[in-house]
């Protein structure tokens, strides 16, 4: 019985040494493996947008999803294993990274969720020692947590402005253009362009009201817009204080 617990033992800490430890042989090889698998599926993911393409290509590319889901269900499943504290990995960022990227093939359902896998690609840095990057990448998580409460704030308050917008809009709009501006809920695109800055120009007010309600709108988004970039860039100034003192 101790025989087979040490040989469980041994077997367990020869996968982490695999999975994990990137500064190994065997462990930077598995690593640069999965990474260049991402790569292909990715893709594998855009050449199948391709229109026209040919029956046998896209068999081709049906077969290797299939072998990739399966090496990459090899692998969640591995480093749930070895994981010294299971839920920290399996809630982690990768970890939901790695596991909303193949749970929709078994479930079946119709987001294709794929492409969410380049994001695995950031585990490059810290296994070819990038460590440069890898200080500047820690250095900005640093930031977004000091600053996640305002950052909240500005959210809602953000939500609540594209609500009084959309709201706006309609009442001024809709009685002259009411096949664009149907509802409330029809009136969020404009809102949500118009606050962006993005103005795509496919709905537009044609009103005086509805034109003065869009320049004050938009004199509230630029303001808006200086937020949080006032907020990242304060933050990151003290990190690098405190990383210098």
């Amino acid at each position: 019985m101790n025989n087979k617990i040490r040989q469980n033992f041994s077997i367990k800490k020869r996968l982490k040494e695999i999975v994990e430890r990137e500064e190994t042989v065997a462990g930077k090889v598995f690593n640069l493996f999965i990474m260049a698998l991402i790569l292909l599926s990715v893709i594998s993911l855009s050449v199948e947008t391709l229109p026209d393409l040919d029956p046998n290509i896209l068999r081709v590319l049906v077969i290797f999803e299939l072998v990739v889901v399966i090496i990459f269900s090899i692998e969640y499943l591995l480093r749930i294993y070895v994981a010294d504290r299971k839920p920290k990995y399996i809630f982690s960022f990768y970890g939901i990274i790695d596991l909303l990227a193949i749970v929709p093939f078994y479930m079946a359902a119709g987001i294709d969720l794929r492409s969410i896998r380049i994001f695995r690609l950031l585990r490059v840095f810290r296994i070819l020692k990038f460590t440069r990057y890898s200080e500047a990448a820690t250095r900005l998580l640093n930031v977004f947590k000091m600053i996640k409460a305002e950052l909240l704030i500005f959210l809602l308050i953000t939500i609540c402005i594209v609500y009084i917008a959309a709201v706006g809009i309609y009442y001024f709009e809709s009685p002259t253009q009411p096949e664009i501006f149907k509802s409330v809920f029809h009136s969020l695109w404009w809102a949500v362009t118009t606050i962006t800055l993005l103005g795509y120009g496919d709905v537009y007010p044609v009103t005086i009201g509805g034109r003065i309600f869009t320049y004050l709108v938009l004199m509230v988004s630029i303001a808006m817009i200086a937020i949080p970039t006032g907020l990242i860039a304060s933050a990151l100034s003290k990190e690098i204080d405190l990383e210098a003192s």
